[in-house]
């Protein structure tokens, strides 16, 4: 294994030219990236942002899904309302629905469970392994063999870096396979809710506002991070005690304006940016306009069930919230693909890469790279339509969970090395936790509406994508209505022990043998179709195979090719630990209209109506005409000199520059975000934190594929108005006494 900071010449190099405030970058790469840190007003070395044992990055942690830091020595973790709504609806109900009435522990005693699949995962250390993976693996390897070489590879590291059940580690692929690290991460399993506004607070403005600004939205909530008595990771007890964590971020009340230079840390998810102009083009032309129908289906089923029935709205208040934020995420990159012609950027930079490959004979090898890789796109994207409606036809809990079930009964046949990754031992606490968590967010009448919905929808389609073994495990016919189909799967409900937590976790330790013998409708149907799920797998595995081999080869022609450019080069984002930086600026919307860099309570309250999204609670109104407004959390001016890369190439209006006289809520930066990084830490200059990443403009949506220094914004929650809510509306006095609070 070789250090992170002894990265290729080839990358650093190219690394050096940073063009706007593109780059989610890998932390080792912060210390060749000084002269741009710099530039930004970012005082912190880019060394010291290159040790993850060092401030601030030691305070940086992941959810598994959203970002989050520490904020007190106390295990006092931030995060966004959106990103902690599993534990807030976890302990809501009809009669006690903290969704929309907020909650607020005034000591350790009071704070609640976040749920038994809640976890915090730090980052200790980031190894490159790219030796160890496939560097042995010959060229004539490819294929379903060479995916299971690096699988095998990937386990064998991973099983030497797990020394205890406390350590998750991971090996995960950068570069679209060309390099390997290995991710070693401490474990936190016992996560409690702390502190959460009320909805109207939390998710003001809802589905309508989101993606959108101006925006006046406080996503912020608090957790806590507790271990055993003898200050080791635990599953949750009452007993346990709250983390010391002697990291943690310094809060910063005086907040950020116009022009300044911030930093961005957290687990961005997924993005696109290496893709070909081909696959731009079947996202845009089949694969997101399939996926928007998939979730409108399931958002209307939900919203129509649940609006006479307050137990459901509850239980599946943070599925639809998710569909909602993925519906809209989809519409907007559609939106976005016909503003900003993306395939045809994407097809010019292709040409051009073409064009330098040809002009020398040294680079032939990259030419016959790009035609391989195009050939297996193609049958990627071929499987990908041959299978989409089939999965969505097994898109009902109870059906997954036996799936899950049976595949684990058959994965314990074998040896823990030799297992699925997924189903080996040290995955087993959490399999039984996310079965555990559907008796907060399951219901009979609702999985059976959301199922019969999707099987209607794959029954409309062509005879050639239908899946026989399934079509006869349910008694599936061409043209059935959704109601036909509503009445024949009834039963399966009522003869199947997975419907309550104690069945379903009686089957947990269950012999393949228990499975093919049993008269348990779900069963049955996950027996019957199982072998085709493994077969589909296997195919699935063959083509990743073979994207392993020639996608690394196709990112070397690029990282090359950007090299003579002068162009940066990071690694797509990939739910790994990375860092950003940007300035505190606004951006041309449209034409004529320029969106400035704030909003402020004074614009919540003039936007406020009685009803749902908008109706803020009365005590913030209150306390804010009272004039409980001065101190830490009021701004009187808005900008300093501003040097922000718009200002640079637009007159910035007058405006810009006038007194802001009320407490800030929100703010806009040009760092480079996506899903992944909601709840990611704001800093300043000095590390100190002055807001949360919680969303993107919607003119940014298609920045996943495409980053466009002119309108590209990330829309951030202001510390201020968390400050000013936790002291003025809510007071959570005990919580600002637990933080470290600066002032410039």
């Amino acid at each position: 294994m070789k250090s992170v900071y002894l990265l290729s010449g080839l990358l650093l190099s190219a690394s050096l030219a940073v063009h706007a405030d593109e780059g989610q970058w890998q932390p080792h790469q912060l210390a060749q990236l000084q002269a741009q840190l710099s530039a930004k007003g970012i005082n912190l070395p880019g060394k010291q942002l290159a040790d993850l044992s060092q401030y601030p990055m030691n305070a940086i942690v992941s959810m598994g899904y959203c970002s989050a830091s520490f904020v007190s020595p106390q295990g006092l973790v931030i995060t966004n309302h959106h990103c902690a709504y599993n534990a807030i609806q976890n302990n809501s109900t009809k009669d006690n629905n903290l969704i929309e009435n907020g909650f607020l522990a005034q000591s350790l005693k009071e704070e609640l469970p976040a749920g038994p699949q809640e976890r915090l995962y730090i980052t200790e250390s980031v190894t490159d392994v790219t030796a160890e993976v496939s560097g042995n693996l010959g060229t004539d390897i490819s294929g379903k063999a060479r995916f299971d070489a690096i699988e095998a590879q990937r386990k064998a590291l991973i099983k030497a870096c797990e020394s205890d059940d406390n350590t998750r580690c991971a090996v995960v692929s950068f570069h679209h396979g060309m390099e390997y690290f290995l991710i070693k991460q401490l474990m936190l399993q016992d996560v409690r809710l702390v502190y959460a506004p009320a909805e109207a607070v939390g998710n003001y403005g809802g589905d309508i506002d989101n993606f959108e600004y101006p925006r006046h939205t406080g996503d912020y909530t608090f957790l806590r991070a507790y271990v055993g008595k003898d200050g080791k990771p635990a599953p949750y007890s009452v007993d346990n005690v709250p983390y010391q964590s002697s990291n943690f971020l310094k809060v910063n009340a005086d907040g950020v304006r116009a022009g300044d230079g911030i930093l961005l840390a957290g687990y961005p998810g997924s993005t696109s940016r290496y893709r070909l102009a081909d696959e731009i083009a079947f996202a845009a032309n089949w694969q997101y306009p399939a996926q928007v129908n998939t979730y409108q289906q399931m958002i209307n089923t939900i919203e129509r069930l649940s609006a006479a029935d307050a137990d459901l709205k509850v239980k599946y208040a943070a599925r639809v919230k998710s569909f909602n934020n993925r519906m809209k995420k989809l519409q907007g990159l559609l939106d976005g693909f016909k503003v900003t012609d993306i395939h045809a950027i994407k097809a010019s930079q292709q040409q051009q890469l073409v064009d330098w490959v040809n002009a020398s004979a040294s680079r032939q090898g990259y030419q016959q790279s790009i035609a391989a890789l195009r050939k297996v796109i193609a049958a990627e994207q071929a499987f990908s339509k041959q299978t989409y409606y089939f999965d969505a036809a097994k898109r009902s809990d109870m059906l997954q969970a036996a799936m899950q079930l049976y595949r684990l009964a058959q994965e314990r046949q074998k040896p823990d090395a030799e297992r699925e990754m997924g189903y080996q031992e040290r995955d087993i606490k959490m399999i039984t936790s996310r079965l555990a968590r559907l008796e907060r967010s399951f219901d009979p009448k609702m999985d059976l509406a959301i199922w019969a919905g999707q099987l209607a929808e794959y029954l409309a389609q062509p005879e050639t994508v239908r899946v026989a073994e399934l079509d006869n495990a349910l008694g599936l016919g061409a043209g059935m209505t959704e109601a036909q189909l509503t009445d024949k799967l009834q039963a399966l409900y009522q003869h199947s022990s997975l419907i309550s937590s104690d069945g379903r976790k009686a089957w947990l330790d269950k012999t393949v043998a228990d499975f093919e013998q049993s008269d348990d409708a779900f069963i049955r149907v996950a027996v019957a179709i199982a072998a085709k799920n493994l077969a589909l797998e296997a195919e699935e595995k063959a083509l990743k195979g073979q994207l392993s081999k020639v996608r690394p080869a196709y990112m070397q022609a690029i990282i090359a090719y950007n090299n003579t450019q002068g162009k940066p080069v990071y690694p797509d984002a990939n739910g790994t630990l990375r860092i950003t930086y940007g300035s505190v600026d606004g951006y041309p919307a449209a034409d004529g209209v320029y969106k400035t860099p704030f909003t402020s309570v004074k614009g919540l309250i003039a936007k406020r109506q009685r009803d749902y999204p908008f109706n803020a609670p009365q005590n913030l109104v209150d306390a804010y005409q009272a004039g409980n407004t001065q101190g830490f959390y009021y701004d009187s001016l808005s900008a300093k000199t501003d040097t922000s890369w718009t200002c640079r190439l637009f007159n910035c209006p007058a405006a810009r520059m006038q007194p802001f006289n009320s407490v800030p809520v929100n703010f806009l930066s040009s760092a480079d975000t996506t899903g992944g990084n909601s709840g990611s830490a704001v800093m300043n200059g000095n590390g100190e934190l002055v807001g949360l990443n919680f969303d993107s403009t919607y003119e940014s949506i298609t920045k996943d594929w495409y980053f466009n220094p002119e309108i590209t914004r990330a829309i951030h929650v202001d510390i201020r108005y968390v400050l000013w809510m936790m002291q003025y509306v809510d007071n959570a006095q005990n919580l600002l006494d637990e933080m470290h609070i600066v002032r410039q």
